[in-house]
């Protein structure tokens, strides 16, 4: 087999339809538009028109609410913190950046320390905001927990 011998299999090409070429090829005059009407003049109407009758999406009843000024914060666990760093590492935003326990921190607002899970001992952590009860577990170890 050559090169200039390679043709497509059979059926795998069809030909464009050349529309508006006169009666003979059967899509002619019209162009398989029909007779008149927003339709056969360019484009329709937009995606969810029903000819008038108010449209579906308007009909649903609208539901929940979007807080526009609502804060978002990137929670991490006591026991995330127990398990990554030893007794005495001060704990800050950047130190858990770099230990890829939160991820990309520019959407949120700060970091949030959740009392989940157990410390087992001290640690000096800088965050945003802390639950109550992740202070006191902080604190009952021996660490400190500052608001930055």
């Amino acid at each position: 087999m050559k090169l200039h011998e390679l043709s497509p299999s059979e059926g795998s090409r069809k030909r464009r339809n050349r529309v508006g070429r006169g009666p003979s090829s059967g899509i002619g005059k019209t162009s398989g538009r029909g007779q008149k009407g927003q339709k056969a003049r360019g484009q329709g109407p937009r995606i969810g028109f029903e000819g008038g009758q108010t449209p579906l999406f308007q009909t649903l009843p609208k539901r929940g609410f979007r807080n526009i000024t609502r804060k978002e914060y990137a929670i991490v666990n006591i026991s995330t913190l127990n398990d990554r760093f030893e007794s005495g590492a001060e704990v800050t935003p950047d130190a858990l950046l770099e230990q890829g326990i939160i991820k990309n921190i520019s959407k949120k607002v700060g970091i949030k320390i959740l009392g989940n899970g157990e410390l087992s001992h001290s640690l000096n952590v800088k965050a945003h905001k802390f639950t109550q009860s992740a202070k006191e577990a902080i604190e009952n170890a021996g660490g400190t927990a500052e608001v930055i």
